[in-house]
């Protein structure tokens, strides 16, 4: 019975993974618009710097994502 148990639980978050990527990709999302916002009106100077890190971080979060969906 406890063997029926942990393979329940096993496909319960298997169906949850997906739903929870969505979640932290749209987070993501929004903070790196609401980031962008903030660098555009402080000007070109320093926007072009932190667009570049922030383009960065969220590749980096999306490869280290695909890359844990896969193993």
């Amino acid at each position: 019975m406890q063997v029926m148990r942990w393979y329940a639980q096993d496909a319960l978050l298997g169906m949850l993974a997906p739903i929870w990527q969505l979640a932290i990709t749209a987070c993501l999302i929004v903070v790196t618009l609401i980031a962008a916002h903030k660098l555009f009106m402080r000007g070109p100077s320093r926007m072009s710097r932190g667009i570049l890190m922030a383009g960065t971080a969220v590749v980096g979060v999306i490869v280290v994502g695909v890359l844990f969906s896969m193993a």
